[in-house]
């Protein structure tokens, strides 16, 4: 009898920690897919410490392959898909209405520090411009680091004005953070493709 019941107990007991298990099993696959829909900060933080104020975690169009850039002016962020289905968003300015342009281009040149030269539009508008400013200059419009497309004049780069990232203020360049453009550009390699358009991603 004693028998008896010391097996019925065990296969009791045995039938409660399944049960647990299936439970705390349950939870965990719902934890999970809860945050693949909305990312965790902790993931970024693992992202080479991403600033979580402005720039986070996206779900994004599988369509795009790894390791493409996506600038989306009409949401006034760039997308950098750094897996399928998922992407770090970064505030730009977008160009102003008579600068605005949209196209395929390829990374061909990045720089840290790069040196500007204003261009003979930007100073018919602004005379006072200078003609050069060294790379690493507080007051280079370029900032700390600058991604050339292709063979146009279009750059992903810095900025010394802080305050003009998320405005259309640009000449068709695509304006980030300094801290943002330095965290893209440990990202990228010369060939990356950039996909500039007007469509929202949000």
């Amino acid at each position: 009898m004693y028998i008896r019941l010391t097996q019925v107990l065990f296969q009791l007991l045995l039938m409660l920690v399944w049960t647990v298990l299936f439970i705390s099993t349950s939870k965990s696959i719902g934890y999970l897919e809860t945050n693949t829909s909305k990312p965790s900060y902790e993931f970024i933080d693992s992202l080479q410490n991403v600033d979580k104020k402005n720039a986070y975690l996206v779900n994004f169009s599988k369509r795009i392959e790894t390791g493409k850039i996506v600038v989306s002016f009409s949401d006034r962020r760039l997308y950098y898909v750094f897996s399928r289905g998922h992407a770090i968003s970064y505030p730009i300015s977008a160009p102003r209405k008579d600068s605005r342009w949209h196209g395929i281009l390829r990374i061909s040149r990045k720089r840290v520090n790069p040196p500007w030269t204003p261009t003979s539009e930007m100073r018919a508008e602004n005379p006072r411009l200078p003609d050069f400013v060294s790379g690493g200059h507080p007051r280079n419009p370029l900032g700390n680091r600058a991604l050339y497309l292709g063979s146009s004049l279009y750059r992903i780069h810095g900025t010394d004005s802080p305050s003009s990232i998320g405005r259309s203020i640009s000449k068709g360049c695509i304006r980030m953070h300094n801290r943002h453009i330095a965290d893209l550009y440990n990202r990228v390699h010369v060939g990356s493709q950039v996909i500039v358009t007007w469509k929202s991603y949000k």
